[in-house]
């Protein structure tokens, strides 16, 4: 008893050493991080996301110029009365997974709706697409029985990352990013692989540049490979029907999966999906892990959704408007002398490379009535700390200049316009 009793103390002991001791190396990097000036506070927003918002701490409302409300559906009472009515019809959740009871007759519906505008065979739906990217590539091919190469680009987002990472046994490339040369040489090398997978964003979340995904399926063919692109940031909006990076690139035909999402653009609320050829989509249902041992998309977001896409397949009325607010901003902050990457897409980076400056600029504009961020390390690489703005349908002309107005008084003020 006594054995016992003592070596209970010891277990205890050792563990709150071991405690303090992680709780002290965490409270002391979390020290580092504040003195760094790069400390991510989260702003507490008390209304509807749109393009005028109410934020804590302040007075009047501001504007909102850093969310991917890239449509301005986010609060778009056709799409709220729609989450409404499928609630009554059809419950708040499932309660289950799609394999056992999870599967209603508007999840087949929605799966359908978003084939049909990606003009592709099949669709299988994720509760985000950061799942999404998470379960393709395990799932995709077994690499023990075959064989699997993946190439991905360098700055490819997170969620990707983490799904090679998934991978097992598959071998994994990394190119250099939308270097077309360093991908062929990774493709050559990747040869003795019965299975390659080229993977990139459709449009990078951080600089807004377009993957030259022309020149990549150009490869694929070459090599025998299957394109997967990530459309997040395009879907709905990008590309001149909407339908992403990949009908920008005029090569919507020739891509074999698209992943994206249900919450930027497409309402703002949740949910991904998987689209491509049937049997691709088939495998997924099969093997992909968080398809399989997660709960199906609620009912709400789906009817929501199916809304979404019933009415990007009749009108670009929204895109179009987006259009020509993003060509205003750019044209109007070039001018005015900012440092800004070139581009169509309504992902605007303002460069400003110290995050300390990033974060305080976004601070005096919030003064301002501007709600934008600041973004630096390790969100984006050292010393290309930028705001990255996000233009939306949803401002107006008069919106526009007011942020444009507030960036050049603060960009006077803290000496970042070009002379």
């Amino acid at each position: 008893m006594l054995s016992n009793f003592l070596q209970k103390q010891q277990y205890n002991c050792v563990r709150n050493f071991t405690s303090r001791s992680a709780e002290r190396i965490v409270k002391q990097q979390l020290q580092e991080i504040r003195n760094a000036g790069t400390w991510k506070a989260e702003r507490i927003i008390n209304t509807q996301q749109s393009a005028l918002i109410g934020v804590e701490g302040t007075y009047n409302k501001v504007l909102n110029f850093c969310a991917n409300n890239y449509l301005g559906l986010s609060n778009s009472p056709e799409l709220m009365q729609a989450a409404k009515d499928t609630i009554d019809s059809h419950g708040l959740g499932l309660s289950s997974v799609r394999f056992i009871c999870g599967t209603q007759n508007i999840h087949k519906k929605l799966e359908s709706m978003i084939a049909k505008f990606h003009r592709m065979e099949d669709t299988i739906l994720y509760s985000s697409c950061f799942d999404a990217n998470g379960g393709l590539f395990e799932g995709f091919v077994d690499p023990v029985k075959s064989k699997v190469a993946i190439l991905s680009d360098a700055l490819n987002h997170a969620s990707i990352i983490d799904g090679i990472r998934l991978s097992g046994k598959a071998k994994r490339y990394r190119y250099n990013h939308i270097d077309m040369k360093d991908l062929e040489n990774k493709l050559i090398q990747a040869q003795d692989q019965e299975v390659r997978i080229i993977t990139t964003d459709g449009v990078f979340s951080m600089d807004g540049d377009v993957a030259p995904i022309e020149k990549i399926c150009d490869l694929a063919e070459r090599y025998d490979s299957v394109v997967m692109v990530d459309e997040s940031h395009a879907t709905g909006f990008f590309g001149k029907t909407g339908r992403g990076a990949s009908e920008f690139c005029n090569v919507l035909d020739r891509v074999d999966l698209i992943n994206s999402t249900l919450g930027k653009a497409l309402g703002g609320s949740s949910g991904g999906f998987t689209v491509g050829k049937k049997c691709y989509i088939d495998m997924l249902r099969q093997r992909s892990r968080p398809y399989l041992f997660s709960n199906t998309l609620a009912p709400a977001v789906v009817g929501a959704s199916i809304k979404v896409f019933d009415i990007l397949l009749k009108s670009t009325e929204l895109r179009d408007q987006l259009e020509k607010n993003t060509l205003y901003f750019r044209e109007k902050m070039t001018k005015a002398g900012f440092d800004i990457l070139a581009g169509e897409h309504p992902i605007i980076p303002i460069m400003l490379y110290e995050g300390k400056l990033a974060n305080e600029f976004a601070d005096e504009m919030l003064k301002r009535g501007i709600y934008v961020i600041g973004f630096s390390y390790p969100v984006v690489p050292k010393g290309e700390a930028r705001i990255r703005v996000q233009i939306s349908a949803g401002h107006t002309k008069e919106q526009l200049d007011k942020a444009i107005d507030a960036f050049v008084e603060v960009g006077k003020l803290k000496g970042c316009l070009k002379k």
